[in-house]
């Protein structure tokens, strides 16, 4: 009785492992699906936002974007305005300002430069980051790495398109702003309340009066369609779906799928734009995403804030 009563304890306890171990494994799955889903949707609402530039511009695009996600950001995270102190404000303007010139520059670089270049020179921002807040040698070494992939990814010459390549590494700074920023405003509005602040800011001061002025030029109803679409796969999309990820992967995980983005813009800037890879910049951005990868394997579980 007694070795019936231990054996049926033994096999309920690996019974019970094995479903917990089964049910982690497809939150894990379901997290990489997440994190996969929000590059590519990312970069399918920047093709999107590229094909309507023809019609409404940088900042037409950029400006609609912008009003797009503000609605879904208030729609899951409304700050306390009342509650926001002078110091609280200066941030969030600042924060809005510095969203607003990496978002303009960005598409502004992805119209001369291409989707892939582009985002892989902006995806210095968060490296720069990790690498300057760090005193690991393992750092350094990933910045040395990003510098040669940069070099070879741009091979720099007389033909090279300065202007798309300086508005990209604007965006690139932009981008490691916003990230400390972030940081700043996280104790004082916690969670998605800094982005969702300064995106209000941002579209009301700005984006609306500019949706406004482009819609009076008359543009065509498919250019402003792109532009909705861009809005909701770069913005309402990857957050909600990063923020999913965020609860069902470590750090490290999410960290690396995030990392592999300048990847899919190069595919589909490719397979979407028409828009021709080179060898150089396959290896100058496989280079950029692994030194991102190192670099961002020690931050927290929240990972880099996306913008």
């Amino acid at each position: 009785m007694a070795f019936t009563s231990c054996a049926f304890r033994a096999f309920k306890s690996v019974h019970s492992d094995g479903s917990v171990s089964t049910s982690q494994e497809r939150r894990h799955a379901a997290g990489v699906a997440l994190a996969l889903a929000a590059s590519v949707s990312n970069q399918s609402g920047a093709s999107a936002g590229a094909l309507a530039m023809g019609a409404l511009g940088a900042p037409g695009v950029v400006a609609v974007r912008q009003v797009v996600a503000a609605l879904a950001l208030n729609a899951v995270a409304r700050p306390a305005w009342r509650s926001l102190d002078r110091r609280t404000w200066l941030l969030v303007v600042a924060l809005a300002a510095v969203m607003g010139t990496m978002n303009l520059t960005l598409f502004a670089a992805i119209d001369r430069i291409g989707l892939g270049l582009a985002v892989t020179l902006e995806f210095l921002g968060p490296l720069s980051v990790a690498v300057g807040t760090s005193r690991r040698v393992v750092d350094c070494l990933a910045a040395l790495v990003a510098a040669v992939g940069v070099v070879v990814l741009v091979r720099p010459g007389p033909a090279s398109d300065i202007v798309g390549i300086a508005a990209a590494l604007v965006a690139a700074a932009m981008w490691a702003s916003y990230i400390l920023l972030n940081r700043a405003l996280g104790p004082r509005l916690p969670g998605l309340g800094g982005a969702t602040a300064a995106t209000t800011v941002l579209a009301l001061t700005w984006s609306l009066p500019v949706v406004v002025v482009t819609l009076f030029a008359g543009p065509s109803w498919q250019a402003v369609t792109l532009a909705v679409v861009c809005g909701v796969l770069s913005s309402a999309v990857p957050y909600a779906a990063d923020l999913s990820a965020l609860r069902m992967l470590p750090a490290s995980l999410f960290s690396t799928l995030a990392s592999a983005n300048p990847v899919w813009a190069f595919a589909v800037g490719a397979l979407v734009l028409g828009q021709r890879v080179e060898g150089h910049e396959v290896i100058g951005a496989v280079l950029v995403v692994v030194a991102n990868i190192v670099a961002t394997l020690r931050w927290p579980r929240s990972g880099p804030p996306t913008p």
